[in-house]
């Protein structure tokens, strides 16, 4: 229970048994000084009478009060009986007046608001009385001095209302604030508990969308490594299977077992994502000029290779991302464009690096190429992507009978060092 209900608990004991006790005291005053004010037998009597009905309308009210806790006619009746019962002691006697100060406490539970001023009033009317030697004034002189009380005990009503007004007002402004603080903090906690969930979602996202990632780059390099390894395999041992002369059988075998070596070793580099093994201990400069020499020896056509510009140590995923397109666009002008004549050029241009591959191949319209292989496929769209992956762009033009084009551009990004 907190400050509050433990507040409002005692009021609730005081409304209930306060009056009662008020009662109590003005009889004893009363009783004490009847002599003092000359109060006769008759009206003690009278006085006597009114006290014990005063008495049990307490103890009615005292246990109806439970089921009316708030202004009812039965409340309003209440009061005025009370009121009546109180002016009549005091008329009696002054000091019968302190029963007449209940009417002060608990007037807005007990009257409702278009009475409740006027209520106040009367009670204010029978402690000026009473203030003011007892009622009747006596001559002019006492009607003045009557008024006089009245009017401070009304200035002072007035006053103690205002101030409970304002203590009020704050005291509801204060549990709309609790109120919109609980809200606030109910929201809050939704907010926190939606994010949770949220998070907990982008996190198993996050977890597919790396598992994807992986199976791409696992599907783009096996292409890239193990099926253009195969593929030369295949084409050395066709040679063999169609040569009339031992010697150059044994050279294409030869040729074909370190295919064979070269694919295992980047098969193995891609399960662990490790760079091309070209890369090794060379700048991408000197591994492109033996892949284009190694392509060239092994189809017998033609293949220059030029560097433009001033050579620099790139990133390790930039120099890895430009082999592995220069292999591919290699392995389709083997495979596709049937081109006699290929050439490779490395530019470095500032803060980017460009990389052209032209052969004089048959060429293709770029929109007729099958929906997989212009998006899905692992072999122009495969180039595009790993341009992109490192914020690079990859342009192909290319004309039937006029051979292709691929262009690379992607930020020079230096090796960390």
């Amino acid at each position: 229970m907190n400050d509050k209900e433990v507040v409002e608990q005692r009021w609730a004991v005081f409304h209930r048994w306060g009056p009662a006790g008020l009662l109590t005291v003005g009889t004893l005053v009363a009783s004490a000084a009847a002599d003092a004010v000359g109060m006769t037998s008759g009206k003690w009597y009278a006085a006597a009478g009114l006290v014990v009905a005063a008495f049990a309308l307490e103890l009615c009210w005292g246990r109806a009060s439970r089921a009316r806790p708030g202004p009812s006619k039965a409340s309003a009746a209440y009061y005025g009986l009370r009121w009546a019962l109180a002016f009549t002691l005091t008329w009696l006697n002054p000091l019968f007046a302190f029963y007449a100060y209940s009417g002060y406490f608990g007037a807005d539970r007990l009257l409702p608001q278009r009475l409740c001023k006027a209520g106040l009033f009367a009670t204010a009317v029978t402690v000026a009385g009473s203030q003011s030697g007892g009622m009747p004034p006596r001559g002019e002189m006492g009607w003045v001095f009557f008024g006089a009380l009245l009017a401070v005990n009304v200035m002072l009503l007035t006053l103690f209302v205002h101030l409970a007004a304002l203590e009020d007002g704050r005291a509801r402004a204060q549990a709309e604030t609790i109120a919109e603080l609980e809200r606030t903090n109910t929201a809050l906690q939704q907010a926190l508990d939606e994010n949770a969930a949220l998070h907990a979602q982008l996190l198993v996202q996050a977890r597919e969308a790396g598992i994807a990632d992986e199976r791409r780059r696992l599907a783009a390099e096996i292409h890239d490594t193990l099926a253009q390894g195969l593929t030369g395999i295949i084409a050395q041992l066709q040679v063999v299977a169609n040569a009339p002369d031992e010697v150059v059988a044994h050279e294409h075998v030869g040729r074909a077992i370190d295919l064979a070596r070269h694919s295992l070793g980047e098969a193995r580099r891609s399960v662990h994502n490790l760079s091309p093994v070209a890369l090794d201990g060379n700048g991408l400069p000197e591994a492109l000029k033996k892949t284009v020499a190694d392509w060239g020896e092994r189809t017998g056509s033609r293949a220059d290779f030029t560097v433009t510009g001033t050579a620099e140590q790139l990133h390790d995923e930039i120099s890895a991302t430009l082999l592995r397109i220069t292999q591919e666009a290699l392995s389709n002008a083997a495979r596709h464009a049937r081109a006699s004549r290929v050439g490779v050029t490395l530019s470095f241009m500032g803060d980017e690096v460009s990389l052209d591959i032209r052969d004089d191949g048959r060429g293709f319209d770029p929109l007729a190429l099958p929906e997989r292989t212009r998006s899905g496929g692992f072999g122009l769209d495969g180039m595009r992507a790993r341009a992109e992956r490192i914020a690079g762009s990859l342009t192909v033009e290319s004309e039937r009978g006029h051979g292709t084009a691929v262009s690379a551009r992607v930020p020079l990004v230096r090796h960390d060092r």
